[in-house]
């Protein structure tokens, strides 16, 4: 199933315009196999939701970025268990921000 740029930014919670494409053109550049998992970080964003956790464009790096802004460790823990479920699943590599509960998406895994 092909999704289009504007259907992936409108389903994570942007509203597409040409600067916000142009991010997401730079991101898909900068993520080996991009095309394969983007329809599968959606549905990693709707699980994340009730975790407090989403998927989001990295302002800071080329990258899509996983962020759980909750401060329950239960919740944390829940949200890291989906993220490596995830990642381990659909054989992405993941990179964390140090000190937070950060995670860019750095592409599929060779």
């Amino acid at each position: 199933m092909h999704i289009p740029s504007e259907g992936l930014l409108t389903q994570l919670g942007y509203h597409p315009d040409e600067r916000i494409i142009a991010q997401l053109q730079t991101v898909e550049e900068n993520t080996p196999g991009f095309e394969q998992i983007k329809r599968h970080v959606v549905a990693l964003s709707d699980h994340l939701k009730s975790y407090g956790g989403y998927v989001a464009i990295s302002n800071s790096k080329p990258y899509l970025k996983i962020k759980i802004e909750t401060e329950e460790p239960a919740k944390v823990e829940l949200a890291k268990e989906e993220i490596f479920k995830w990642a381990d699943k659909y054989n992405v590599a993941l990179q964390k921000v140090p000190n937070k509960e950060t995670y860019y998406i750095l592409g599929i895994s060779k």
